[in-house]
């Protein structure tokens, strides 16, 4: 089976949405490196540029380019916001959903957004996973300050209303880490996901993650669960040097991305077929289970629409 990557930015120093040959450029290393289905990942822009990118990207969802769209925000916690710019946060916005759904129809690919990231402490947040589900669109919960007890709300509403499992956008990075006395979205994530309620990615790049959790959550909630991402910039292929991220400056220094202004790291240089073999040969997951959360997890997130 080919790899399915859920969550990627670009490569060859162009980033997905900027412009068409770029975004060819870009979906054809990650192609030539074994991702068989990529899906755009578009960072928190102004809304009229993020409506231009999806103009850009909805023909190549149509034409068989890209496997879909991912809007990683604008609805996100500004606290827990990483490399995405905090000018261009915004509350929950059902209108933006529907234009952006209708920029893509209209570009020829109706459905072409197939998940869109956001923060369920945010007001509003519950009428925009009804927003999402009726759009066709999964609802992933990540960069985010919530309680376990809202991310558990926010996980339940979306099972109910879209018929299949929500996401964990690269679980543990973009939120409170784990603590015995309060375990946040972490806890409630991998409890969920050993439930069947959702599915979390995991950034195996050796640089977001240690080995040794890694390993955990395989362990604990086994590879149906698991959808392994690369978050893969445009630095992606090219190696050390100055790149940007939704028009923010990156550095890359001994393969790790950081934004130049406060050295937030800024998504991967890797490709899923590197996660996959990262997992395998320094976390020690079974060959099986990786490759299962590199196929045949994402390739059912993208295969299970909402209902």
């Amino acid at each position: 089976m080919p790899l399915v990557d859920l969550h990627c930015h670009g490569a060859l120093g162009a980033e997905f949405g900027v412009d068409t040959d770029g975004t060819r450029i870009a979906a054809a290393h990650h192609r030539a490196r074994g991702t068989g289905r990529v899906v755009a990942s578009l960072v928190s822009a102004a809304p009229d540029e993020l409506a231009r990118q999806v103009g850009v990207l909805a023909p190549l969802v149509a034409d068989g380019t890209l496997a879909g769209i991912h809007l990683e925000g604008p609805f996100l916690a500004d606290g827990r916001r990483g490399a995405h710019d905090p000018r261009c946060l915004s509350l929950p916005d059902p209108d933006l959903v529907r234009r952006l759904v209708d920029v893509a129809a209209t570009s020829g690919a109706p459905g072409a957004i197939v998940q869109w990231t956001l923060a369920p402490e945010l007001p509003g947040a519950m009428r925009l996973i009804d927003t999402l589900a009726e759009c066709g669109i999964r609802p992933a919960f990540g960069h985010t300050d919530c309680t376990a007890a809202e991310f558990t709300i926010a996980v339940r509403h979306t099972c109910s209303v879209v018929g299949a499992p929500a996401l964990a956008t690269h679980l543990f990075n973009g939120m409170p880490p784990l603590h015995h006395r309060s375990g946040g979205p972490v806890a409630a994530a991998l409890t969920l996901a050993g439930r069947g309620e959702l599915v979390v990615e995991l950034l195996a790049d050796g640089v977001h993650l240690a080995p040794e959790v890694v390993r955990m959550v395989f362990e604990l909630v086994g590879p149906q669960a698991i959808a392994l991402v690369s978050d893969a910039m445009s630095a992606t292929g090219l190696g050390d040097g100055d790149y940007s991220l939704g028009g923010r400056p990156v550095a890359v220094r001994e393969g790790v991305a950081r934004l130049r202004d406060g050295g937030v790291i800024a998504g991967s240089v890797a490709t899923l077929a590197d996660c996959v073999a990262w997992a395998i040969e320094v976390a020690g997951v079974a060959a099986g289970d990786a490759l299962h959360a590199a196929t045949a997890t994402p390739g059912g997130v993208l295969a299970g629409r909402p209902r």
